[in-house]
């Protein structure tokens, strides 16, 4: 297996190096720290990470790549955009990462150029094809390029390579911005993104690795991973979680008895 995977690699760094240089759109998740990582050994200081900065992307997450960026040695972007200020966005269309990730790449193209840097690539792989990813329309359009879903690597793979790489993110829970805890045409402000970021931090405080607070008008629906469902339920623990979020703004606190689940806000999208 890791014959293939070393393959593919050896790909990834052929592609990257062919680009003369390279922004990368940097999250600090799996997927772009790998890239990034795979990127700055091949190129050097002539690849850059440019990071956006939403107010859907959580503190712990900017923290994270600044000090992934400072500790490899890497060159930061930083990308400040109020996606509330998106025409359309607020209003939480099935579209609207369509429209956020269009706004996004497209200060970060602006940031790249701006730095003498061409080429901006992200972190997709090669199963995001499997879920409704309208995201993945805008990167088109701007023609991003997207090295990881170019040359086949799956999340397992990365996992795999990550880890061989020593990068701290090998087995990093899956994340996405704090937009997709909203269910569609649920109207999105910067108040009900805090109540979000807030109960979910909550949760990781508490020791709860892969997490989601999904939010349905005043309720919220939290997702946790299966195994991890008993002990939320534990009497002190689900009492001081319900009576916390109920002083974040949540009128009502639901356990989802599915537990997470990638993309749980798309079911009964049809147009995929």
């Amino acid at each position: 297996m890791m014959d293939v995977l070393h393959q593919k690699k050896a790909e990834l760094e052929k592609c990257l190096s062919e680009s003369g240089s390279v922004a990368v759109a940097f999250s600090s998740g799996v997927d772009s720290t790998f890239l990034l990582k795979v990127a700055h050994d091949v190129l050097g200081d002539k690849a850059v990470a440019v990071t956006a900065l939403p107010r859907s992307f959580p503190q712990r997450e900017r923290q994270e790549a600044a000090a992934f960026c400072e500790k490899e040695g890497i060159r930061q972007l930083v990308v400040e955009v109020d996606e509330l200020t998106i025409p359309g966005f607020c209003e939480n269309p099935p579209n609207r990462c369509y429209l956020c990730k269009r706004a996004l790449f497209t200060e970060m193209i602006r940031a790249a150029a701006a730095c003498g840097t061409a080429t901006v690539a992200e972190g997709s792989n090669a199963d995001d094809a499997g879920d409704y990813r309208p995201g993945l329309q805008a990167i088109a359009e701007l023609k991003v390029k997207s090295p990881l879903r170019e040359v086949g690597l799956t999340k397992v793979e990365i996992r795999a390579l990550s880890k061989e790489l020593g990068l701290p993110t090998w087995e990093k829970p899956s994340y996405a911005c704090l937009s997709t805890r909203f269910v569609y045409g649920e109207t999105i402000t910067a108040e009900k993104l805090r109540m979000v970021e807030t109960a979910e931090q909550l949760l990781f405080d508490r020791g709860f690795r892969q997490v989601r607070v999904r939010l349905h008008g005043e309720l919220a629906r939290i997702e946790v991973e299966p195994e991890e469902l008993e002990r939320i339920v534990q009497p002190e623990l689900r009492a001081a979680l319900n009576a916390r979020l109920q002083q974040l703004g949540f009128r009502y606190v639901t356990l989802d008895l599915g537990g997470y689940a990638m993309g749980s806000m798309n079911k009964g999208i049809k147009n995929r």
